[in-house]
């Protein structure tokens, strides 16, 4: 082969050169840029997220015509090279679109990002900023207020009269834990401390036993991940009676492995995907999250069995709507400023796209894009979740 090569001529190697370029440029029409913990510890979320994000290319990979190229990048769990990243795939790849990441201060630094180079961002976790600040990022999941305002309404329905609080030492233990105390007194219910630690922590037995003196009804976690098991683990070497309760954060299948039969019992809020073929015929979410069941079996070789992938996958729904909208309209081309304004403005303008988790609207002014309809309540049933009676 190399020799093949040496003997090319100077104009052939130019042709050659040239008609690579050409190709490249008809490969993909639109540009989505995606940054991922495919390593470290937030991979258990990060994983997931690029795979529905390949089922989702797989389901349209083509918008009015024009081809779209996703790129994958890894931030190895790490808020700068979360932002690093974004700056990469904004300056260098020309993306027309971020999306990401696996928690809540990476996907910040990524927001700053899409905000200071005036690209739109479609989030896949939570976000803890405010939105005056930044009018060029709205994110898929669901308001956390929202999922925990649904776990208080089950303890309620439990009869839990005090709770005690495990979760992160980062952003999204602050989320879940200011969630729990807004909704807790209109349930009539006590927090309990506020036990915090990191996502690479290898015990929270102190953590724990320091909850475990205050006498709870019942714990609420914090946690993400595989991570997020610690705490249940500890709570049934030390033989805790009490309910355990969770949110949307925990349902993957690394989650469910590690914690093993600690969890079993454990109640959580999640997206209707994660049980889609146990809803209501009439539900309005039920026929799209068994199609992206159906795709991501396609795609990965593998069923889906955690919420992860299906943000993903919600998220390019929500970005292939206003792509639509925008192509249509004629006043734009991808890769250039005045179409990232365009689809910043028609994401906001997002009026009830059905995807696997809830149906969107956004508006200018408001992170989140999901009601009611995009939460359920489901316990961990011998390795399985149920939907919870």
């Amino acid at each position: 082969m190399k020799k093949m090569l040496m003997s090319l001529g100077r104009g052939a190697v130019a042709a050659v050169a040239l008609a690579a370029v050409a190709v490249a440029a008809q490969a993909a029409d639109l540009k989505v840029g995606l940054s991922v913990s495919l390593s470290g510890p937030n991979s258990s979320i990060g994983v997931p997220y690029a795979k529905g994000m390949q089922a989702a290319l797989a389901y349209k990979g083509e918008i009015a015509g024009r081809k779209v190229q996703l790129i994958v990048v890894d931030d190895g769990s790490d808020p700068t090279a979360a932002g690093r990243n974004a700056r990469k795939l904004v300056e260098e790849d020309k993306v027309d679109v971020l999306m990401g990441t696996s928690g809540v201060p990476a996907a910040i630094a990524m927001a700053q990002v899409g905000r200071d180079a005036k690209v739109p961002m479609v989030g896949l976790t939570p976000l803890l900023l405010n939105p005056a600040d930044n009018a060029w990022v709205m994110t898929v999941a669901q308001p956390t207020q929202l999922m925990i305002d649904a776990v208080v309404e089950r303890m309620k329905k439990d009869g839990v009269r005090t709770v005690g609080y495990i979760g992160f030492s980062d952003a999204w233990g602050d989320l879940v834990y200011n969630a729990l105390i807004k909704a807790a007194p209109g349930a009539g219910i006590q927090v309990l401390g506020n036990e915090r630690y990191a996502r690479s922590d290898q015990s929270v037995t102190g953590q724990v036993l320091k909850l475990l003196a205050m006498r709870p009804d019942a714990v609420m976690t914090g946690g993400a991940g595989t991570p997020g098991a610690l705490p249940f683990l500890a709570l049934a070497e030390r033989g805790f009676k009490g309910k355990v309760y969770g949110q949307h954060g925990l349902i993957n299948p690394d989650f469910v492995r590690v914690v093993g039969a600690a969890g079993q019992g454990a109640l959580m809020s999640t997206g209707p995907v994660i049980v889609a073929e146990q809803l209501p015929a009439d539900h309005p979410t039920r026929k799209m999250g068994l199609a992206f069941r159906e795709i991501y079996q396609k795609v990965n070789n593998a069923p889906t069995s955690d919420a992860f992938s299906a943000y993903s996958f919600d998220g390019w729904l929500v970005f292939a709507d206003a792509a639509q909208r925008v192509l249509a309209a004629g006043k734009a081309e991808p890769g250039t400023p005045e179409f990232r304004q365009a689809l910043r403005d028609a994401i906001f303008s997002t009026r009830e796209v059905v995807g696997t988790h809830g149906v969107y609207n956004f508006k200018p002014g408001d992170l989140y894009g999901v009601d009611e309809r995009a939460r359920v309540i489901v316990t961990l049933d011998k390795g399985q979740w149920k939907l919870a009676p």
